[in-house]
């Protein structure tokens, strides 16, 4: 039986572009890069029975992602987002609802997965709790004794005020955005400098550890109460898909190696750039390309 260090909870789905359908989700993309960097991950969601839900499936076998805590849904289909890449080479999403994702249920597979001593982090996101079903299953996973980390995820109309604060407040790391960081704390004061929003955030809902992605200018993390920045990589973007999950995936690695923050950082950060650099949000690579990239000049 396979012994599980991390959970992913969430949306499993189909990135609808203009000229190809990608496998996507960001609980997904996180699950493939922490796979891809030797770490046993149990991915959590939900899939029709439709010819998309058995390609999702088929693609994550391929990954090397176990499938056992995907559910099947009788009802409702896999999970489709239609996205596009703006003016600004950000990407725009058009997610659809209600889906299969939507329904993850609590069952006994899933609560000896989740309350078991060996689950050292558990990742979600904020899109699972749009539908009262999966946000009922996350409720009781947060029991977890495992660490909690909440990728932020604002995508409209799906979030609130009042769902994000609960989920910061469950939450041992928090991950975000720039834009993200600046709209959540516009809603506790007014603040000119990130520093100041990530501390009040940190303070407000007890968050040890805050990381926030920012674009082409690179990282910077709150961890234990102080500040760690690292610079951005310069690259050829290809796309920005699951640029901010990859980050992630490395960032939680290297907190499992016990890696210094700065360290941390800079890893996630040359990851990401990775990611950015080749077209959607779990391409191919080998890990060595990581460190590659970390011995470039603007890391040494």
């Amino acid at each position: 039986m396979i012994k599980y260090n991390i959970a992913c909870l969430g949306e499993i789905l189909w990135d609808i572009l203009q000229d190809r359908e990608l496998p996507g989700g960001a609980p997904m993309n996180v699950a493939y890069h922490l796979q891809q960097l030797s770490q046993q991950v149990a991915m959590v969601s939900r899939t029709g029975t439709d010819e998309h839900g058995r390609r999702l499936l088929q693609l994550m076998e391929k990954m090397g992602l176990s499938t056992v805590y995907v559910q099947t849904d009788q009802q409702y289909a896999t999970g489709k987002v239609n996205a596009w890449i703006d003016a600004h080479n950000d990407m725009q999403y058009d997610i659809l609802y209600p889906v299969a994702w939507d329904f993850i249920s609590w069952n006994p597979a899933l609560a000896e997965l989740l309350e078991g001593d060996g689950l050292q982090y558990m990742v979600f996101g904020s899109l699972i709790t749009r539908h009262d079903v999966s946000k009922a299953t996350l409720l009781k996973a947060l029991k977890s004794p495992a660490k909690k980390v909440l990728d932020i995820n604002l995508r409209a109309p799906y979030y609130s005020t009042s769902n994000l604060e609960w989920l910061m407040q469950a939450s041992d790391l928090l991950k975000l955005n720039v834009a993200e960081l600046e709209l959540i704390s516009s809603w506790y004061g007014h603040y000119t400098t990130h520093e100041a929003r990530i501390q009040a955030l940190s303070s407000r809902f007890d968050i040890p550890v805050i990381v926030v992605t920012l674009g082409s200018k690179g990282c910077m993390g709150y961890i234990d109460g102080q500040f760690y920045y690292q610079e951005g990589q310069p690259i050829t973007v290809a796309d920005t898909i699951g640029s901010g999950d990859a980050f992630l995936a490395g960032f939680l690695v290297c907190q499992l190696q016990r890696r210094s923050p700065a360290y941390s950082l800079a890893f996630a950060n040359a990851l990401g750039a990775l990611v950015a650099s080749r077209p959607g949000g779990c391409p191919a690579y080998d890990p060595s390309e990581i460190i590659t990239l970390m011995n470039a000049p603007q890391y040494s």
